[in-house]
């Protein structure tokens, strides 16, 4: 498997968020020599509005088309980056997904303001999670701040299932862009003895992978209970670095069909206070039992 990052796609819905994500990407991209593409979408109004309100769209199209190709101007001059701009009419997570195929995009980075108020603090922005549940690339989601400059610190929370050291691929491809340590970290339940041996055993051969890969690699086993979510350990975790994002799968195994997400993996997406890499595992036709995705 290749990461080359050649491509990225970034949605541009003019928000705070929305220019803090096209800023993270131009970091990344002055890295790799990538070529950025800025999407916008304008959504689709229901029968309804069409039918009582003036069809402008034609007019919208052009207003965002040009303001996009102002922020394409600005950004490109300011970091050296070819950016090329789009704008499309339908669902936005239909669009964008469409949009990094038609490219054939390497990665999606995009802003998410994290649940709406008031909201259950399990879901995602809709459309934010639906982009990172059906793409088929890695989607970097940014909820604060961005990485300043190279990535120094790779998260990498890891459990015992084969699906999920899938993402190990990805993370040895970035860390030899970024020069960039893999830090592997796993959460075991308090009194479970049986699932600490596995999860040792199973950070020891990770370790012993990426190592033996080239990559400067750390693991830790952090204890806890089923009074938190176990994204709150991870997040724990991830304190003891600076410059740092978290690469995550994206879904319950058992569900692979469904292309659901994970309880964690939207709980980490949704709360982290530092970029979080999404990768879609292959789907299977065959599974040897339920996991949870981190």
């Amino acid at each position: 498997m290749s990461v080359k990052s050649t491509k990225i796609l970034v949605p541009i819905g003019f928000s705070d968020q929305s220019i803090i994500a096209l800023d993270q990407a131009c970091s990344f991209a002055k890295l790799d020599n990538a070529k950025l593409f800025l999407l916008s979408v304008i959504e689709e109004r229901s029968t309804m509005e069409t039918l009582f309100m003036d069809d402008n769209s034609h007019e919208l199209k052009k207003k965002v088309h040009s303001r996009l190709e102002e922020l394409a101007t600005k950004f490109s001059g300011n970091h050296k980056l070819e950016i090329d701009i789009m704008v499309s009419q339908g669902k936005i997570y239909n669009k964008i997904n469409e949009a990094a195929e038609m490219v054939d995009a390497d990665l999606i980075i995009m802003g998410t303001n994290g649940s709406p108020q008031g909201r259950i603090k399990r879901f995602i922005g809709s459309n934010a999670e639906r982009v990172v549940r059906l793409s088929k690339c890695p989607v970097m989601t940014i909820k604060g701040d961005t990485i300043k400059g190279k990535c120094k610190n790779i998260i990498l929370p890891v459990d015992t299932e084969k699906e999920t050291k899938e993402k190990v691929t990805y993370a040895l491809n970035y860390a030899r862009k970024w020069g960039a340590t893999i830090n592997l970290v796993s959460v075991v339940l308090k009194e479970n003895s049986s699932e600490r041996k596995k999860l040792e055993m199973n950070l020891n051969q990770v370790e012993k992978f990426v190592s033996n890969a080239g990559v400067k690699c750390t693991s830790c086993l952090v204890e806890g209970d089923d009074k938190q979510n176990l994204g709150d350990y991870i997040f724990d975790f991830q304190k003891n670095f600076d410059d740092d994002i978290f690469m995550i799968m994206t879904k319950k195994e058992e569900l692979s069909l469904s292309k659901n997400i994970s309880v964690t993996s939207r709980y980490i997406i949704n709360n982290s206070p530092i970029p979080v890499i999404s990768i879609r595992p292959k789907e299977r036709k065959h599974l040897t039992g339920p996991t949870t995705a981190f």
